[in-house]
This record gives C-alpha cells, structure tokens and sequence, in this order.
C-alpha cells in the first residue's frame, strides 16, 4: 500500500518546476501546481518532526510536564494552514489573482499564527532535541543579550507596531508589484508577514492582561479594515501587473482588486473581532470570579486581632 507522504511526494516531483509561471491556456493548471521548494518543504517537515518527538517526551515517564491535547492539536493546525498557504495550489493561483493572494496572507496571518502560538512550539521543540543540547541551549537564551531585546518585542505595543508596519507597508504598490516579479522578495513577504503575525500573537496570547490583548486585535481589525476598504472602493488597480493574468478568469484587474480588499475587510475582519470579543470576554469572565472570590472572604474582626505599634501599643 502506498503511504500518503509517498503520494504527496510523487505530486511535489510532478509539479512543474516554477511555482509562479502558469501558462495562459490551461486556465486551472494550478490545481497541480504544488510549490516544490525543497527549503520549504524541509523546513515544514522538520519542524513537524521535532514538534512530534518534543511531544512524545513530553507525555514519556521521565517528565511531569505534559501539555494538553487542544495545544498538539492547535499546532497541527497552525502547520496545515502553512502547508495550505505556502505548498498547495493556492501559492500558484495567488501569482494570478489578487484575491486569491490576499486569501493566502490571511491564511498565515489569522491562521496559522495564532495556532502555532497555541501550540506552545519552543518549548515542545526544546524536548525535542537530545538533552546535552538542550543544555548548551539553555544558557544564552538565560542571558541578558537575549532576554531583554526579546522581551521588549513581545511587549504588546511593539509587536502591534511591527505587525501593523509590516502589513501597510507590503501592500504599497511598489513593494508588493517587487514581490510579483522576484521571488525572493516574494519569499521575503511571506516570511515577514508570519514571523510578525507571530510576534503578534505570542505577544497577545501568553501577556498577563485579557483587556489589553483584545484591544490590540479590536484595533488591528480596524486598521486592517481601513486598508481592505481602500482597495475596495479604489478607483484604479494599484497592482497594473494583474492586468494579464486577471482577464482568464472573466474579470477585471479591478473586480479582482475589489474582490481581495472584501476578504481582507470582511472575513479577516470578523476572525480579529471574534478573537478580540473572546479575549474580552475571559478577561470579564476572570474579573468576575476575582469579585466573587473577594466577597466570599470572611470579614475580619478588629476584636480578634493583635494591637499593632500603630495605635500605640506594642504586639
């Protein structure tokens, strides 16, 4: 019996060999056109592998800690969303249509981010790798040359900053055209939109303070919104090199401009004020057992207690 990865293998191999060239007269070429990057895919399989061993000495004898199965199953997938995003036909479908570009960055942004954050993946990576390295590991991320650069980027402004940055500035007609016609700045793009949307959520997600986290989300989902509504309601294509790749699918550069801003506008829109209402909603939820917890404390009496130095009188 053939094994799954051998089939995903022999499709990969079949793939042609340019993820972003698709010729005009085979208008659906792209449902074979798997992205056969070998940096890509290694890099997607190692991380899943490590992420599997951490995981399975995590849950062995010789440890405690364990980590609950919703976490594993949040990473797992954070990781199909990357596969889907980067490997599967819609990176090639994405080189044709802008629409189907912006449903790939929201893949990595609102997806696959927030459940690799979930999925707590340094720390199962870490038991992962042999113990003697986890050791020779262990020392520099101690020091101050880490901790603090480190900690002031997962400050919850920061990663805010850097993420909104990161998007506006990538959607300027200059850099995201670049993308279009160099790969490696397209592989650039792609990286910086999932390692700041990961900043993003690491910052949000492991911070102590529930309000302050969903209204960072609350506020990206309006900043975000703004930029959807721009290319909505755009007068003229910001992106001319869709003109001749747009036409194929029975509609226009700008319909398809208008087409991507609604994704980013209205679905992206909604997953941020979902997340943002829910964590609203543990930080309410918290609030109200910290009052209940204080209103059920037996009230103390002056009569039993000890006369303190302040009244006059030693203890």
């Amino acid at each position: 019996m053939i094994k799954p990865a051998v089939i995903f293998a022999i499709t990969l191999l079949s793939a042609p060999a340019a993820a972003h060239v698709i010729e005009k007269s085979g208008r659906y070429a792209f449902l074979l056109t798997w992205n056969p990057d070998p940096w890509l895919i290694a890099a997607l399989l190692a991380t899943s592998a490590l992420y599997a061993i951490g995981l399975g000495n995590l849950r062995g004898e010789h440890t405690r800690t364990k980590l609950p199965q919703w976490r594993a199953l949040a990473f797992c997938g954070g990781w199909l969303a990357l596969v889907a995003a980067l490997i599967s036909p819609l990176d090639a479908l994405g080189s044709m249509l802008f629409s189907a570009h912006m449903v790939q960055h929201e893949l990595l942004m609102l997806v696959a981010a927030p459940l690799l954050v979930l999925g707590k993946p340094l720390a199962v990576f870490v038991w992962g790798l042999p113990a003697s390295w986890r050791r020779a590991l262990a020392s520099p991320f101690r020091s101050n040359l880490w901790k603090r650069p480190w900690h002031r980027l997962t400050r919850p402004l920061a990663a805010w900053t850097i993420h909104a940055v990161v998007l506006w500035a990538w959607h300027a007609p200059l850099l995201f055209q670049a993308s279009l016609r160099n790969n490696a700045i397209h592989e650039l793009q792609h990286a910086s939109f999932l390692l700041s949307a990961l900043l993003f959520w690491w910052a949000l997600l492991r911070g102590r303070t529930r309000l302050s986290a969903a209204l960072y989300v609350l506020t990206t989902m309006i900043h975000t919104g703004v930029l959807g509504a721009l290319l909505t309601f755009a007068p003229e294509p910001w992106y001319p090199l869709y003109l001749a790749t747009t036409a194929a699918w029975g509609f226009s550069p700008l319909e398809d401009q208008q087409l991507g801003g609604l994704i980013m506008w209205v679905p992206a829109g909604f997953v941020l004020m979902f997340a943002g209402l829910l964590l609203l909603g543990k930080w309410l939820s918290a609030q109200s057992l910290r009052n209940h917890s204080l209103r059920n404390q037996p009230l103390r009496n002056p009569d039993t207690e000890p006369v303190t130095a302040a009244h006059g009188v030693e203890s």
